[in-house]
């Protein structure tokens, strides 16, 4: 699954790599999470756009997000059968941009973050779904999802499931939906090969939202992990007994 990632190229380098017309001024992010504004890039009326949308897809028939499962995630291998994802497959395909992202790997009862990136470097873009939910009092809100495959042998240490990922060749392919179908795209749905993407392990730090900074990407050594995997040990403090109360300290 994908439910942490990072962007740390600089706006510049994502806008040449993606070809949107807009400038923004995006900064570097080392902890994006679920309900967050995340970039996303667009096809409308064939040229690419920059948008901010909710990472947490919202289906058009839904009555009240408020009430509705958040759904960070779509499967490739149901996404053209599933309610919330088969019209968006065929419509309104984007792309999520990133320069990586965390994975937690379960490993004896705990979980050690770990940084995913591509090998080769530079920004990559995750295949992406969008939706725009209308409110019954005209409200709007943009809302996204990030496809996953299942993962390759070699990445399945780490968890069964990966963010697609496609090519840059293929970005117009993917983001291309005049046709209104994804026979043609279905194919791009598949997991990264083994060695595209190189990781390490992490701060656990980054388990909280609140922090955001570029040590969270940087590795940490074995002696590390392990200090942060031993319990923290409770120390019970003595709790001195009052004198009883006669009242006459009291304002009430």
């Amino acid at each position: 699954m994908c439910g942490r990632f990072v962007i740390t190229s600089t706006p510049e380098a994502m806008r040449q790599v993606f070809g949107y017309n807009e400038q923004p001024n995006l900064p570097s992010r080392y902890n994006i999470a679920p309900t967050q504004p995340v970039p996303v890039v667009i096809n409308e009326n064939g040229n690419r756009h920059f948008r901010l949308m909710r990472w947490g897809f919202v289906p058009s028939w839904v009555k009240d997000p408020r009430k509705f499962t958040l759904l960070i995630n779509a499967r490739a291998e149901t996404v053209q059968e599933k309610p919330a994802f088969k019209n968006a497959i065929r419509r309104r395909r984007c792309l999520i941009p990133a320069d990586g992202y965390y994975e937690w790997q379960s490993n004896g009862g705990r979980k050690q973050p770990y940084f995913i990136y591509p090998r080769a470097g530079g920004p990559i873009g995750f295949a992406g779904l969008a939706e725009t939910w209308m409110g019954p009092n005209g409200e709007e809100m943009d809302s996204v999802a990030i496809i996953t495959a299942e993962a390759t042998t070699g990445m399945s240490v780490l968890h069964h499931r990966v963010p697609v990922t496609i090519a840059a060749g293929q970005f117009g392919h993917w983001l291309d939906c005049s046709t209104d179908s994804a026979a043609d795209v279905i194919e791009l749905l598949a997991a990264p090969a083994d060695g595209a993407f190189a990781w390490h392990p992490v701060s656990p730090a980054v388990g909280r939202v609140a922090i955001d900074e570029p040590q969270l990407i940087l590795p940490i050594s074995e002696e590390e992990m392990a200090a942060a995997a031993r319990p923290v040990r409770k120390v019970q403090r003595k709790v001195a007994t009052a004198p009883e109360d006669d009242g006459q300290g009291s304002l009430f």
